[in-house]
């Protein structure tokens, strides 16, 4: 799944670390959000969403469209 998080992530002038810990997730796993390696769980998707005061959708995108 392709999303906008590395983008959002370098506007803020956050490390993966930084996001992790906001996060409460490690390192890793924002890494391989990052590269769509590993795709968000529902609650997960919530809490990025939050944090960027954006939604899903426009952060996250499943080629549907």
């Amino acid at each position: 799944m392709k999303n906008r998080l590395k983008v959002l992530r370098a506007e803020r002038d956050w490390s993966q670390a930084d996001l992790a810990e906001r996060l409460e997730v490690s390192r890793q796993t924002v890494n391989a959000l990052e590269t769509g390696k590993y795709d968000p769980s529902l609650p997960l998707a919530f809490r990025i969403a939050r944090l960027f005061s954006q939604s899903i959708e426009t952060i996250f995108d499943d080629g549907q469209a």
